[in-house]
């Protein structure tokens, strides 16, 4: 996070995140080349340049489908949300791989054509109505558009000129790019395999995508039930006794309007703000608070829990709520503040202590 736009806020977790997905993708792609040749049968050997290729778009495939395991798993466990912090570079780096594959088949197979490689991919097959023979290279291209137009996007400038909610649909296709390069495979490399090595790898990374994403989804909606507040005649919702509030930490709740207010307890106080950062509606009750303020955790934005502005010079504000506590019950009035309104926490009784 920074007040004015940069490249690359470099810090010492981003330098060492790339080095090892970088020195990651090398190992890799050093061991298939040296490798795949050994273990493939004499009979299908491959010539130099489709080897590579093959390195390039198996590598790809990988990276690509960890991306999206990382979002479910934070979720899931929060001990990968360290993994989530800088996942903007590993979708970068994802994307250039894929870039390396698709110039490789450019200059393997379209180097000598009349047409611009980018068009001869999307006509040189038209045996549309082949179901063996259907043409898989548009599905590569435009799923490669996709990963370009989302790294080419990925910098904050892009998502204050967009909108979060407009930014985050467009990144949400990442997932249509996902399904286009398993129907590329699917009808092109596999229709020749003659190993399942290939077909082995795109069924487990698919299906560890998906379960992750069914068990975390499974997961936010108990969360979401179990977290329903629950109005009196007098509209404040009850959040919960003040026992189930731990010192320094939040807690989600979820208001019969359907917002999110996250509820803190800090300095023997309660404080409460809306629980989606104005960065990418990342769950504020989940992030640690320090000197009065709540830290995102999904991109270290901080927000001060008696007013949800952000400190000086950024300039975000979230909605601010007033708490009551009665007989050892929180409760949450759901009419919500304007965003960056003081609201005075609650002093807790001497005693009450650490839950």
């Amino acid at each position: 996070m920074s007040a004015t736009y940069r490249a690359v806020g470099w810090t010492r977790s981003k330098i060492i995140y790339d080095i090892i997905l970088v020195a990651g993708v090398c190992l890799y792609l050093v061991a298939y080349i040296r490798l795949a040749p050994l273990i493939r049968p004499a009979e299908i050997r491959l010539d130099g340049p489709s080897h590579l290729i093959r390195a390039f778009g198996t590598c790809a495939f990988i990276l690509l489908s960890l991306v999206l395991m990382i979002g479910p798993l934070a979720r899931i466990d929060t001990r990968f949300l360290p993994l989530l912090y800088n996942r903007r570079h590993f979708g970068i780096i994802t994307c250039t791989v894929a870039g390396a594959h698709i110039l490789a088949v450019f200059d393997w197979y379209l180097a000598f054509s009349p047409l611009s490689p980018w068009i001869a991919v999307l006509v040189v097959d038209a045996s549309f109505g082949n179901a063996r023979g259907f043409p898989y290279l548009p599905f590569g291209a435009v799923a490669f558009v996709i990963l370009l137009l989302l790294a080419a996007t990925s910098h904050d400038f892009w998502l204050n000129f967009l909108s979060p909610p407009v930014w985050k649909t467009l990144h949400m296709s990442i997932y249509a790019a996902y399904a286009l390069i398993i129907a590329h495979v699917a009808f092109g490399a596999l229709q020749d395999a003659r190993n399942p090595g290939l077909a082995l790898l795109i069924c487990a990374m698919a299906a560890c995508v998906t379960a992750l994403h069914l068990v975390a989804a499974k997961l936010e909606r108990q969360r979401h039930f179990a977290n329903i507040g629950k109005a009196r005649a007098d509209l404040w919702v009850e959040a919960g006794p003040l026992t189930q509030f731990n010192e320094g930490r939040g807690r989600a709740l979820i208001l019969e309007s359907g917002e999110a207010v996250a509820v803190f307890r800090h300095d023997n106080q309660l404080s409460a703000i809306s629980n989606l950062c104005a960065h990418q509606n990342g769950p504020l009750a989940e992030g640690r608070v320090h000197s009065g303020k709540v830290i995102c955790p999904w991109h270290g934005y901080e927000y001060c829990l008696r007013n949800g502005r952000a400190p000086a010079p950024y300039s975000e504000k979230l909605a601010t709520y007033r708490v009551k506590l009665e007989n050892g019950i929180v409760f949450i009035h759901p009419s919500a503040n304007a965003p960056g309104t003081d609201v005075e926490p609650v002093a807790l009784p001497e005693g009450s202590g650490k839950p």
